[in-house]
């Protein structure tokens, strides 16, 4: 045994060599030693050793991976690992150094999560744990060797799954029985401990010792996950004792001082952060025990969000504080008696805490001139560009300010009785009820917008007073907070707020970017409650920041980003400009200008977002357009293949969108001739454009590689659009000269591989796929394309084989869209026809056909066999797409059925049957019935 544990140490160290070779090596050996019994316990008992550092954490790092590949991670079955294991694993996680803990614990996680989480398995577990918790050294007193936070981290992975409903489908899921007997215990003693952690902790008026206070933070980070979810009966009558601990810490916080890594001040906040994570999931999901608290939970918070006014100077774990605060209160709103307990404090709520956090500060400036992008994510969330709300690691009290301010504005007030309603209810008759008297107006009319109204807007006169600039900058924050609210009230209300409070802003734009970028953001905020009458107004003063430019001070690129988000708002509401040149004009002319590309970005999904409202109203203008971008979305296309710049992405996409809608606005045959001529004008125009930048994206990339290495780009991020592009120059084709000219079939070649390799499948992003496949055989049924069935040998110095051709490559996509979701399925096997039966196979190219007869007859009967249980809309494509297969090779496809499926030409030949005698119209065949729209069974 010794001299095996040595040998796995000294692979495990080369393991760490810096020679590849090496490394390969030893872990090859590793590999075939890990077959054995003893192998985890010799990792174990290495990770737990006195090696060095690097070799522990390679044993752990090789035993958590071990334990990955044999430990069935979906809990169906036990993991089978022995007893023994177990009771070694457990000692060592107490006593093992915190660095390879970390490893450690995931190989525990895996095996509780298989034999106790889900199996209810390893009965010695819980009470084992609790023991260990109870006999470490920080809790017993003693000088034992394990460890009170390695036993509390041992608790915390193992209550880790319980932190999501196991079994989210139950409506009413009761606690599981695993968590009631970790609740019994092992959490209600810990509880009595953590409250005398806590006493010692404040009891020194300051931070306790680092050891102390990751005790609070582990077991308050183990109530969160045994609370969030459930609430085991046990642990519901300690709530009060315990929730008052938690606000005893939160009391403690200060958050004046500036705080590093190694601090123990950080982790007293960390333990703060749980702590109003916890009160959040009593408030939302265990209303039965919170309600009690509620009052003393709401001054916690309370005192908590007015302790500093100075949001400018907090460190992030600190406004992450503050943030999480605002959420508890607008949790506690958002229940039954939050309103009656939250509403007596809104006005100093507003006042001391919501507008200190909304206002700008000198971190906002540093921002804005350091990095514009982060700065418009943080402040000036909206639904264009990078800009897709608010990201996630982007915990602002900002935005939990603004939201917490929406809720309290949609707040009802106290009932309101008038003047003329209590002179008159002495007239009622008895029994009569006085409908107005009951009315109640919302806390936005009654406090918000009187509270906001009180700050000046800047103008002319002021421009110099600071504070004034920097207060209504929270001013306009506010105001995009209050689209629920302002959605609500007459439109009247909406244009005299936007006219007065946010319009004049644009007179003096040039001396306040970061207000008129705010500003712009509020309009795309409020543009679904905006009135229509309004709404040319407003465009007007967004197309002017559209176009701001840079002066000397700090970039005006946030001003034009938020322009761009609220005009899409605005498109996306119905409104559309009286006329759409100027703003294209202003996109086109901006397109290629900036340096850092991102800008650009932004234009370009403008200009979809155009060409999607616009439709006819912008379709004239489109072969100008495509000509006068092409350029710098040439210069951007890279010599890698994959993956593209963001801007290629978004300029692909946009030139899409104007390929179809130039295809849209085709006109009617009733219309004059000089409107059809200068339409098809305009279609080849756009085709030969697209053709040239097909071209450079896939075909000069193949000629610079050498051509033993060729391979076709993978552009699959952009599949769709691409082929949108290519279906736009496929449809313009009227004679093989521009086949030629346009190198159609060199495209149609590379696309072809692309889509053989392709598998990104989303239900949306194959429609223009099947078209152009469609295309690409109508337009082979009068042109003969090349390399269409056979692809010509490669030139010398390739190898003389064959490439895949490009029914071959659109073969392998059809096989595996039959296999995907439903919407694929039944426009694959529309396809299956038309590429089995079109004119081009010729006596010497029939093993083509055959081949693709045989793995298109595979793919739908396999499918055919996951379906068959349940009669659906499946099952006619499918069998008729090997009906279209029988046709051509019947002796071949009974083999393929039979093999596939014992009775499988029954099974395929009685289903058919079933399928004809409920939906077939007399007189149609299998082959007419293909080419038409496959709808559900009747």
């Amino acid at each position: 045994m010794a001299e095996d544990l040595t040998h796995i140490a000294q692979l495990l160290d080369q393991t760490l060599s810096p020679d590849a070779t090496a490394v390969r090596t030893a872990t090859a050996a590793l590999d075939l030693i890990s077959l054995t019994p003893h192998f985890p316990f010799y990792l174990l008992s290495i990770s737990t050793g006195g090696g060095n550092q690097g070799q522990k954490i390679a044993a752990a790092t090789y035993l958590k991976n071990l334990t990955r590949r044999t430990v069935d991670s979906t809990g169906v079955k036990p993991s089978n690992v022995s007893k023994e294991f177990k009771e070694q694993l457990m000692q060592a996680l107490l006593q093992v150094e915190l660095s390879v803990l970390k490893i450690l614990v995931e190989v525990f996680r895996a095996i509780a999560a298989a034999d106790f989480v889900k199996q209810n398995l390893w009965p010695e577990l819980v009470p084992n744990l609790q023991s260990a918790i109870q006999n470490s050294h920080l809790t017993s007193g003693s000088n034992t060797k394990w460890s009170t936070v390695n036993a509390l981290l041992v608790l915390h992975a193992l209550l880790r799954p319980f932190q999501y409903f196991l079994n989210p489908k139950v409506a009413k899921e009761p606690v599981p029985p695993q968590l009631e007997l970790i609740s019994k215990e092992v959490l209600v003693p810990l509880l009595a401990v953590f409250h005398q952690f806590v006493e010692k902790a404040l009891a020194t008026h300051g931070i306790a010792e680092k050891e102390t206070e990751k005790v609070l933070l582990t077991i308050c980070k183990c109530l969160h996950f045994a609370v969030k979810s459930y609430m085991p009966s046990t642990l519901a009558p300690l709530l009060p004792s315990f929730c008052r601990d938690l606000m005893s810490i939160l009391s403690s916080l200060s958050f004046d001082s500036i705080v590093n890594q190694e601090d123990e001040y950080l982790t007293r906040l960390k333990t703060g952060k749980r702590s109003l994570l916890i009160f959040s999931a009593l408030v939302t999901r265990h209303r039965k025990h919170s309600d009690k608290l509620m009052p003393e939970i709401i001054n916690c918070v309370l005192n908590m969000v007015k302790l500093t006014k100075n949001t400018s100077k907090l460190p992030f774990l600190s406004e992450r504080l503050l943030s999480l605060g605002f959420d508890v209160i607008s949790n506690i709103l958002e229940t039954g008696p939050g309103w009656r307990l939250v509403s007596p404090h809104f006005t100093t709520l507003l006042e001391s805490a919501i507008f200190p956090a909304l206002v700008m500060n000198d971190k906002d400036m540093s921002e804005w001139e350091e990095d514009p992008d982060e700065y418009i994510q943080k402040n000036l969330p909206s639904d264009i560009g990078e800009i897709s709300g608010w990201r996630e690691d982007l915990f602002t009290a900002r935005k939990s300010a603004v939201n917490l301010l929406g809720v309290i504005s949609l707040s009802k007030g106290p009932p309101m009785e008038t003047a003329t309603d209590s002179l008159s209810s002495s007239k009622r008759k008895k029994g009569q009820k006085n409908k107005k008297s009951n009315q109640r107006r919302s806390m936005g009319e009654l406090l918000v917008l009187p509270f906001l109204s009180k700050f000046p807007i800047p103008s002319a006169s002021n421009l110099s007073q600071k504070k004034i600039l920097n207060d209504y900058f929270g001013v306009l924050m506010a105001y995009g907070g209050l689209q629920d609210f302002l959605r609500e009230q007459e439109p009247e209300f909406v244009t005299s707020l936007v006219r007065t409070r946010i319009l004049p802003l644009y007179a003096i734009a040039v001396s306040l970017p970061y207000l008129v970028a705010s500003a712009n953001w509020v309009l795309g905020e409020l543009g679904s409650c905006l009135p229509e009458e309004m709404s040319t107004d407003v465009y007007s003063q967004l197309l002017m920041a559209l176009v701001m430019p840079d002066r000397q001070g700090p970039s005006c690129y946030p001003v034009r980003i938020s322009a761009a988000g609220a005009i899409t708002t605005l498109l996306d509401n119905d409104y559309l400009p009286p006329d759409f040149l100027p703003l294209l004009q202003v996109i086109v002319g901006n397109i290629g200008n900036d340096e850092n590309e991102s800008e650009s970005s932004i234009l370009f999904q403008l200009l979809s977002s155009i060409m999607e409202a616009g439709d006819e109203k912008v379709a004239v203008h489109i072969p100008l357009i495509v000509s006068s971008i092409v350029g710098p979305v040439s210069k951007w296309l890279t010599s890698n293949l994959e993956p593209w710049p963001q801007v290629v992405e978004r300029a692909i996409a946009a030139l899409a969108v104007m390929g179809q809608t130039w295809e849209d606005s085709r006109p009617e045959e009733s219309e004059s001739d000089e409107s059809r001529e200068k339409w098809a004008t305009g279609k080849v125009a756009i085709a030969r454009t697209f053709a040239a930048l097909l071209q450079q994206a896939w075909l000069t990339p193949l000629c610079t590689l050498d051509q033993q290495d060729q391979q076709a780009p993978s552009s699959s991020s952009c599949i769709e659009d691409l082929s949108t592009l290519l279906q736009s120059v496929l449809l313009s084709i009227d004679g093989n000269h521009m086949i030629q000219e346009l190198k159609v079939s060199e495209l149609v070649s590379v696309w072809s591989e692309m889509i053989a390799e392709w598998h990104a499948w989303e239900e949306s992003e194959d429609l223009s796929i099947f078209e152009v496949i469609k295309e690409i055989v109508n337009l082979d049924c009068r042109y003969k394309l090349k390399n269409f069935v056979v692809k010509e040998m490669p030139p010398p110095p390739a190898p003389p084989v064959p490439e895949r051709s490009i029914v071959e490559g659109i073969g392998a996509f059809i096989s595996e869209a039959i296999k995907q979701y439903p919407s694929a399925t039944l426009r694959a096997c529309s396809c299956v026809h038309i590429l089995l039966h079109c004119p081009t196979y010729s006596p010497e190219t029939e093993g083509v056909k055959q081949s693709l007869a045989i793995v298109f007859s595979q793919a739908a009967f396999s499918r055919f066999i996951e379906v068959q249980s349940t009669p659906s809309a499946l099952w006619k494509p499918l069998l008729l797409a090997i009906s279209s297969c029988y046709l051509c090779y019947p002796d071949i496809v009974e083999g393929i059925l039979e093999k596939g499926e014992h009775g499988g030409i029954k099974i395929w030949a009685s289903a058919l049957c079933h399928v004809s005698n409920r939906s077939f119209e007399p007189g149609l065949t299998a082959e007419a019935e293909m080419n038409d729209d496959i709808g559900p069974i009747d």
